[in-house]
C-alpha cells in the first residue's frame, strides 16, 4: 500500500495497521551512455515495491536524488549534499513518528548515500524510533557474486541486467560497444586514491562491461534482493520495542 496514494483517512488506518514501512532512495545520476540517470532511484523503488506488494508493507514516498557528487561532471547528475540527505530522513521519520509509525527500512540503492542513512538511523535511534538502512547490493553478496563475477561496479554488467528486467525501454543497448572499459572504481597511485571522482577514472562514466548483461541473472539478482528484504521485515516486525532500544548504560 503505497501513502502517497491514500486519503488521510485511510492513511490513518493504514498507518495504525503497519508492521514495517519501506522508503526508498535513489540518486539521479549519470549511468554511462546506455543507462538512464535514474538507474539507483528505478531499482531502490522497484525492490521496495514489489516487497510492499508482496508483503503487506506500507511504502512511503521516497527520495529521488542522493549524494552524487562524485558525478557532477556529468549532465543531468543531481545531488544533494551529506547533511542533506541525513537531515531529510530525519525530518521524514519524525514526522511519521509522530503518528506513531515507528519501524522504518531506508530501501536503499547508491552507495554514497550509506554513511548519511547511517547516521540518520543512529540519530532516530537515540529518540527511540526503529530505522534500519537496507543496502541491497550488500545484502546479497554471494549471490551477486556467483552470477556477476567480472568488475561491475557502476553501470556495468550488474545494473544493466536489473534495468533490462525493470524497464528495458530505458536501456540503450547500440551504445554498449561505445562503453568504457574502465574496471576498476577510483585512481590510485601506490596504493593513495587520487582520482575520486568518476570522470577522472572513466570517459563515459561506467565501470565494467555493459556487455555481459544477463534479463535472467538480473531477475534473479532482483528475487534475492527481495527476499533478503522480506525476511528483515520479518525480523523486525518480530521484535519488541525493548529488543530494538539501544542499549541501557552500563553499571
Amino acid at each position: 500500500m503505497e501513502l502517497a496514494r491514500l486519503s488521510w483517512p485511510d492513511a490513518r488506518d493504514a498507518i495504525r495497521q503497519a508492521r514495517v514501512a519501506l522508503l526508498p532512495v535513489g540518486a539521479m545520476e549519470q549511468h554511462g551512455l546506455h543507462l538512464p540517470l535514474g538507474t539507483d532511484w528505478y531499482i531502490a523503488s522497484h525492490i521496495a515495491q514489489e516487497t510492499a506488494e508482496q508483503d503487506g508493507l506500507l511504502l512511503l514516498p521516497g527520495f529521488p536524488v542522493g549524494v552524487s557528487h562524485e558525478h557532477r561532471q556529468f549532465w543531468g547528475t543531481l545531488t544533494v549534499s551529506p547533511n542533506q540527505l541525513r537531515n531529510q530522513a530525519i525530518d521524514v521519520v519524525r514526522s511519521l513518528a509522530a503518528h506513531d509509525l515507528q519501524r522504518i527500512v531506508f530501501v536503499n540503492g547508491h552507495a554514497s548515500n550509506c554513511g548519511p542513512l547511517d547516521e540518520a538511523a543512529r540519530h532516530l535511534r537515540e529518540d527511540g524510533i526503529h530505522v534500519f538502512v537496507f543496502n541491497w547490493w550488500l545484502s546479497i553478496v554471494s549471490t551477486i557474486a556467483e552470477l556477476f563475477p567480472e568488475p561491475t561496479a557502476h553501470a556495468g554488467s550488474l545494473e544493466t541486467s536489473l534495468m533490462l528486467v525493470i524497464d528495458p525501454d530505458l536501456v540503450r543497448e547500440e551504445r554498449f560497444d561505445k562503453a568504457s572499459e574502465s574496471t576498476e572504481w577510483g585512481a590510485y597511485v601506490q596504493g593513495v586514491q587520487v582520482g575520486f571522482d568518476v570522470a577522472d577514472f572513466s570517459d563515459q562514466g561506467n565501470v565494467g562491461d555493459p556487455r555481459l548483461a544477463d534479463v535472467e541473472n538480473g531477475m534473479r539478482v532482483l528475487m534475492a534482493a527481495r527476499e533478503s528484504l522480506s525476511r528483515f521485515c520479518v525480523w523486525l516486525s518480530e521484535r519488541s520495542d525493548e529488543e530494538l532500544a539501544s542499549a541501557p548504560h552500563k553499571e
